[in-house]
């Protein structure tokens, strides 16, 4: 699963606006608006949410499931508890 915070993080990271990714993917930009407006996991279509995955693995992004350990090299960013709200005391 990919979260619509981590769709927000990976675009940064790799500094494209919506457009970029959806034309990465072979999208409608709609589709990515609807994806990132998501409330937690992002709902789609299978064949949909795997282009995108695709298209940011080819950009160079590597998404982390909770719990997961990540095996590639690179700089990246992790929410240390995803289940915490911001601002809030763990």
């Amino acid at each position: 699963m990919i979260t619509a915070s981590q769709l927000r993080a990976a675009r940064a990271l790799l500094g494209i606006d919506q457009k970029t990714l959806a034309a990465m993917a072979g999208v409608s930009l709609p589709t990515i608006q609807r994806m990132e407006a998501s409330d937690g996991n992002v709902r789609g279509i299978i064949d949909t949410l795997t282009k995108v995955a695709e298209a940011l693995d080819k950009a160079g992004i590597e998404l982390i499931g909770d719990n997961a350990s990540s095996t590639a090299g690179g700089r990246g960013v992790r929410l240390k508890d995803p289940a915490s709200p911001p601002g809030k005391p763990l």
